[in-house]
């Protein structure tokens, strides 16, 4: 693909460091005084373009990677112009939503941004369906896919009420849980999943173990985004759907572990301890955030936990960081996208480090805001903690800029 792929990987990690110059700034503003910048837009920016600009182009990109190395033929050209329209709304939503918020540009970039993920979609989904069908990530994919049409109904919503100004709060926030939900637990879950199985295809896996993991993953997708509107008093049978769901899902990963304790030998041969350290701490706060959505079934403590800001921000933090983030720097490292040498080790150490370090000052933040205790010098460690990710991420950036100086 033309630019290289070492372009886009180069570009993805410059986003992501992008992403975490916006969350050391607003980190600074709630610690410190920065009048001349409004948090709400840099927040705006913040989210946006590390769902359009981070994660959604590198999805795109290693999608594109699994097509190409399994089929005979892809319309690589049409492929490339997605990738390039993605990042161009991407940047033109960096810069309106810092600038304005949602006004008039913003919504523009972010209306051409879902135009070309149907784009994307629609061609993306046809070479998914020639994938062979013992191909252990095919389901994941398709899925995946439809998962990120899906969540753009959110955002229709969204659109519409702002256009009509009829603002409902109950709506609103439906709205914007359905859009995250089928994001990060839809579009980027099942997407990690299906390239993840895609490197390992060549091992002895068994299709009944990845059968049943996607399907008791599938089954539970839709009916879990209740999980986050149990606040606006769901009917009963609904309610009983939700927990079933939360139970599925904690079943998928259970067949999921088993294939891959099945297969832990084969991961050591094809994997450095480094990339296996980082994949057993995104399974682990995968576990985590499995056993809290089994947890906020409970509706007092569904109720609690989101009448508290610092408890949503530590959750999509584990979710968004944590697993998706961490996961896709430590499959790229894995896999020879990136620079395979000490520099690029250390940066991702420090990364996945910092990234640790900040869910657990959010996490026990969160715990004490309960109390309505104030935490001393939460939010400056906070702060130094974001710096920690910044320059982790700038040199992992600067090292895949350089030339390359293998150990």
């Amino acid at each position: 693909m033309v630019p290289g792929k070492n372009t886009w990987i180069r570009i993805a990690v410059i986003n992501l460091a992008i992403v975490a110059v916006l969350g050391a700034v607003m980190r600074y503003k709630i610690g410190f005084a920065l009048p001349f910048l409004d948090q709400k837009f840099l927040q705006e920016a913040h989210s946006h373009f590390a769902f359009t600009g981070w994660i959604t182009h590198t999805l795109y990109f290693l999608l594109v990677n699994v097509f190409r190395s399994s089929l005979p033929s892809i319309h690589e050209k049409g492929y490339r112009l997605l990738i390039l329209g993605n990042l161009l709304t991407a940047y033109g939503m960096l810069v309106s939503f810092a600038i304005q918020g949602y006004g008039p540009v913003s919504i523009v970039f972010a209306s051409l941004s879902i135009l070309i993920g149907y784009l994307f979609v629609w061609r993306a989904l046809k070479d998914a369906g020639r994938l062979p069908d013992h191909h252990p990530g095919k389901n994941w994919i398709k899925a995946a896919l439809w998962f990120s049409v899906l969540s753009t109904l959110g955002t229709m919503v969204l659109s519409w009420m702002m256009a009509t100004r009829q603002y409902d709060q109950e709506t609103y926030l439906a709205s914007v849980y359905f859009y995250l939900h089928f994001q990060y637990n839809g579009w980027f879950l099942f997407a990690c999943f299906g390239i993840f199985l895609d490197s390992i295809r060549h091992f002895d896996l068994k299709a009944r173990l990845v059968r049943y993991s996607f399907l008791f993953f599938g089954i539970a997708a839709i009916p879990a985004y209740f999980l986050s509107t149990l606040w606006a008093n769901i009917p009963g049978w609904l309610y009983g759907a939700v927990i079933i769901a939360a139970f599925l899902q904690i079943t998928g990963w259970y067949y999921f572990i088993k294939l891959i304790r099945e297969n832990l030998s084969q991961l050591r041969v094809s994997f450095s301890r480094l990339v296996l350290l980082l994949f057993l701490a995104v399974g682990l706060a995968l576990t985590l955030k499995l056993i809290l959505q089994l947890g906020s079934t409970v509706p007092a403590i569904s109720k609690l936990a989101y009448s508290f800001r610092p408890i949503v921000i530590a959750y999509l933090h584990l979710v968004l960081l944590l697993i998706i983030s961490v996961f896709l720097l430590a499959f790229m490292y894995g896999t020879g996208l990136l620079r395979q040498n000490k520099a690029t080790r250390i940066a991702l150490l420090m990364f996945a480090i910092g990234v640790i370090l900040n869910e657990t000052v959010l996490a026990v933040q969160g715990i004490w805001s309960f109390s309505y205790t104030v935490i001393p010098y939460a939010n400056e460690a906070l702060f130094g903690i974001a710096m920690l990710m910044l320059i982790s991420l700038l040199l992992l950036a600067a090292f895949q800029l350089s030339p390359d100086k293998s150990d």
